[in-house]
């Protein structure tokens, strides 16, 4: 059975900075490119909760659309699961995403948000553990290695079963700086990969 034989799966993007995932993600399956095409996933929509985000002017270079987010509707409201599905997402992606998803979403996405954490779980995870502060954290107890963890998000920080881990060395002399550059170097070599074997895995 061929991927033209059926809809593409929609999957939306959310980032709240720069964006360098959710390039790397609409590179892998928005390019125009038969091995692009072939895959049968496509990223509908990137949302984010700062209109000034780098991730939104990558979304205009892929024409992907946007959608910026209310703190109080994403948390009080109904997590904007009704605009989500009007636009037909089926699955979403947490790229630098730094609000705690609210169980809302989960519920009506269950076992359909994965998210990409910048260490090794379950060491270096939960409240306030991201980007600078996890590679920080690392480096002050002398770890060997560090890596990544692309998981299944649910209503704990960082606790979703694991889909897949890489590890990178940690040296000596590192600085959150250079031991980030080798993180980022795991994540955009594996993350979109992953996303597209979960998408499909579910079918």
């Amino acid at each position: 059975m061929t991927n033209s034989a059926s809809p593409r799966t929609k999957i939306a993007v959310f980032a709240s900075g720069a964006g360098s995932n959710a390039r790397k993600l609409m590179e892998y399956f928005n390019s125009n490119t038969p091995a692009s095409q072939e895959k049968g996933i496509e990223v509908a929509l990137v949302v984010s909760n700062k209109i000034d985000a780098g991730v939104l002017q990558i979304a205009a270079e892929y024409q992907v659309p946007t959608l910026i987010i209310d703190k109080e509707k994403f948390f009080r409201g109904n997590a904007y699961v009704d605009e989500l599905k009007q636009t037909g997402i089926s699955f979403i992606v947490l790229a630098g995403f730094l609000w705690k998803v609210p169980a809302a979403l989960i519920q009506a996405f269950s076992g359909s948000i994965v998210n990409i954490h910048p260490a090794l779980l379950p060491k270096y995870g939960g409240k306030g553990m991201y980007g600078n502060f996890v590679h920080e954290s690392v480096i002050a107890n002398k770890e060997p290695e560090s890596g990544i963890t692309i998981h299944v998000v649910d209503e704990v920080y960082d606790n979703g079963v694991h889909l897949f881990q890489a590890t990178c060395p940690v040296f000596p002399d590192d600085t959150a700086a250079t031991l980030a550059q080798r993180i980022h170097k795991l994540e955009h070599e594996h993350y979109p990969r992953v996303v597209e074997e979960t998408i499909k895995a579910k079918r």
